[in-house]
């Protein structure tokens, strides 16, 4: 199956209206058993990634070429639309045109990219969020680099962990005006939150639409 036709895909579980579940995949194998079962999208994320390349600890010291060759093998092995967890896109607004154009050509249906202070700096005390600025930089940056246009963006926030709700619904706002196509939202606890977040998303021209686990 070609790459746009698995986008496409995607793009068509992000339109629909029922929740569905990823599987978690890590290698050609797992992406295999993931598709004959039925599974619609497949995930792979930053701590699998960690684990299964360097058997370590999801501490963010996996390469972009690491993680780009072992999504390569995965795309390889199975047509199931690739949905991967590419961290704040391994540094800076440039550095984020790089992860596009690598992950795009190895094969994703779609890619994630945080506004998480990654990786944790020396003495702090947990996460913490980058600016709303710098991260409508990256995103934008992530929308210029992609090439095919059917390849899906996605602008993920922790803001309802550091912030709450209403900074959740700022972020989403400047997240969405930079033509990124979902936001995916970690740390929601109530079915309200996420309907809160979407209703943000509905009002902007050329919405995206608000998820968490549901892709």
């Amino acid at each position: 199956m070609l790459l746009t036709e698995r986008r496409e895909r995607y793009r068509r579980v992000l339109q629909g209206n029922v929740c569905v579940h990823p599987a978690s995949v890590f290698d050609a194998m797992s992406a295999r058993m993931a598709e004959s079962l039925g599974f619609e999208v497949g995930m792979f994320a930053g701590s699998i990634a960690s684990g299964t390349v360097l058997g370590a600890p999801d501490l963010v010291v996996l390469t972009l070429t690491e993680f780009a060759e072992q999504i390569r093998r995965i795309a390889r092995g199975s047509a199931l639309p690739l949905m991967v967890d590419a961290d704040h896109g391994y540094g800076n607004a440039l550095n984020v045109m790089r992860t596009v154009e690598e992950l795009e050509t190895s094969g994703v249906a779609a890619l994630t990219i945080e506004d998480t202070v990654l990786p944790a700096p020396f003495g702090g005390v947990g996460e913490g969020l980058i600016s709303v600025e710098e991260m409508r930089g990256k995103l934008r940056a992530a929308v210029a680099a992609r090439q095919d246009p059917s390849l899906v963006l996605i602008g993920r926030t922790s803001a309802l962990r550091h912030g709450g709700l209403a900074e959740t619904e700022k972020r989403v706002k400047v997240y969405a005006e930079t033509g990124i196509d979902a936001i995916f939202l970690v740390g929601a606890t109530t079915r309200e939150e996420v309907a809160a977040v979407h209703q943000v998303t509905m009002t902007l021209p050329g919405c995206c639409t608000a998820r968490e686990t549901c892709v």
